[in-house]
């Protein structure tokens, strides 16, 4: 996704809205965008026949280098819950934390490389890592629109939905539109009935309940915690900068927002451009807070989505805690309100 301007690319702020102490739902936003993405892939996985394996070497478990074995680990990692982020097929530091997560998960040495007994484990797994997909009539009609550049033109719009089709299949795939076109060559990815290739995830570990959710600034993850104290998921965030640090500490949940509108104040942010006024940006995948926020006890402070997954990770934030939207859907079912959320170095 493209942002509207230097300020979202980096755009993790302050959302100025309360929910009640008692609510997981606020009321339902005034637009209504498309679905969020891990909504959309289960209701694809429950509805259609298992997928067939594509043609790839990545499908192959004797693929255990090159580029084909990073995109066959990455998928596995994502399926494991423990997240590269926006699947690329390239690696990289996401991969690098996602990989020593899961390995310290199945009590391996925490290397973060790739080596034949982490490789064991992962492909204890033995689906298909890439599947074919038909480009439905749904998937082709949208609707799609470019999105005008700055806050104050989003501003206008009645919603932020995605630019394109790749946009779309991207965000529910967990995969970087790069990918999908470099997996796809010659496709017209606009047509109905085109089959493609993505990435397998109709099979991805379901996650047990949760106790805590745990912020870490040092490896830059969320990390979702069941009472045990044992850690079943993790997810790269982008946790704050210089300028707008985590707020580190013990805090709660206090619940869900989903779809929601952003009200953008230029006042909170250092970076705003002096020209701006407050403003509501409409929901959408494209806007700057994603498919969900939810709200933390520390005032104007959550964890929120993007419209730049390639970016989780790897660049600052406002402060808050931005995941891709795929994953902040996963983490908005997972919590409660009133459980606790570490803040930590």
């Amino acid at each position: 996704m493209r942002p509207a301007a230097p300020l979202a690319i980096a755009l993790s702020a302050m959302l100025v809205f309360a929910l009640p102490a008692d609510a997981q739902e606020p009321a339902p936003p005034k637009a209504k965008p498309a679905a969020a993405p891990e909504a959309a892939a289960a209701e694809a996985a429950t509805s259609a026949p298992a997928a067939q394996a594509a043609d790839h070497p990545a499908n192959d478990a004797a693929t255990t280098q090159g580029r084909d074995a990073m995109l066959r680990a990455q998928v596995l990692l994502e399926r494991a819950r423990f997240s590269p982020g926006e699947i690329d097929g390239q690696g990289g530091t996401n991969t690098r934390r996602a990989i020593a997560a899961f390995q310290r998960s199945r009590q391996l040495e925490p290397s973060g490389q790739l080596d034949e007994a982490t490789w064991k484990v992962l492909n204890g797994d033995a689906a298909p890592v890439l599947v074919q997909y038909a480009i439905t009539a749904a998937d082709a009609a949208g609707p799609y629109a470019a999105l005008p550049e700055g806050m104050m033109e989003r501003a206008k719009l009645d919603a932020l939905g995605y630019e394109d089709v790749a946009e779309a299949l991207g965000e529910r795939f967990h995969a970087s539109p790069a990918l999908l076109k470099r997996l796809n060559p010659g496709k017209d990815l606009t047509a109905a009935g085109t089959t493609i290739v993505v990435p397998g995830l109709a099979t991805a570990a379901a996650l047990p309940a949760i106790a805590r959710v745990v912020v870490d600034k040092s490896d830059s993850v969320v990390q979702l915690v069941a009472a045990d104290d044992t850690v079943v998921a993790q997810f790269p965030a982008s946790t704050g900068s210089e300028h707008d640090p985590l707020p580190l500490g013990e805090w709660t949940i206090k619940g869900v927002a989903r779809d929601p509108t952003f009200h953008y104040n230029p006042e909170l942010f250092w970076d705003a451009d002096p020209s701006h006024a407050k403003a509501t940006l409409q929901p959408g995948p494209n806007n700057p807070v994603g498919v969900a926020w939810v709200d933390l006890s520390k005032e104007h402070y959550g964890i929120h989505g993007t419209p730049e997954p390639g970016h989780v990770g790897k660049t600052d934030s406002h402060g808050c805690i931005r995941l891709a939207n795929w994953h902040v859907s996963l983490l908005a079912d997972a919590v409660k309100p009133g459980m606790p959320a570490l803040l930590q170095e």
